[in-house]
């Protein structure tokens, strides 16, 4: 699909400052923080032994800071949706990632997101978008708050089979 310019740019315009609350909450699981602290090969204990998790304070493992990119890649296909109107995965490039840890997420955490648009800004060329995930905990409190750059091509177009691929890859 071909996006251009005179379609897209007041399409996201409008939705800068504008939030959506995913319907679906996300449980953190003890295989999941063993199983990604693997993968990033984060060797710390806490990761991996709850005995070590207590020598800091803690009842359960606690995950490595970067485990909330797991929630976000779930949320991908919504804020494309609900958000990031007229791009897909295909078409952005992530260049930027803050992430500002209030607390560990635990074994058991059941949190949610609160997904915003928080600038949209056309420079040389570029489309370039600022989105942020406030995650909070079941009881209200903000855990982690993400913040994330993504650039596109100003009018620029992604070939459909790669377009298809992408969205393939993010289903399974």
């Amino acid at each position: 699909m071909t996006v251009t310019v005179r379609e897209t740019v007041p399409a996201i315009v409008e939705k800068v400052g504008c939030h959506y609350i995913p319907p679906h909450d996300y449980e953190v699981g003890r295989e999941q923080i063993r199983e990604f602290a693997r993968s990033v090969h984060d060797d710390h204990p806490a990761h991996r032994l709850e005995t070590a998790a207590a020598g800091l304070g803690y009842s359960t493992l606690i995950a490595p800071v970067t485990f909330v990119s797991v929630i976000g890649t779930r949320l991908l296909p919504e804020l494309f949706a609900h958000l990031l109107i007229g791009y897909s995965v295909s078409d952005v490039l992530h260049t930027d990632q803050q992430i500002l840890l209030r607390r560990p997420l635990r074994v058991g955490d059941r949190v949610s997101s609160d997904l915003c648009l928080e600038s949209f800004r056309q420079s040389a060329g570029s489309d370039v978008m600022v989105t942020s995930n406030t995650v909070t905990d079941k009881e209200g409190i903000e855990v982690i708050t993400c913040r994330t750059t993504f650039v596109a091509r100003t009018g620029g177009y992604t070939d459909p089979a790669i377009a298809t691929a992408l969205r393939n890859l993010m289903r399974s």
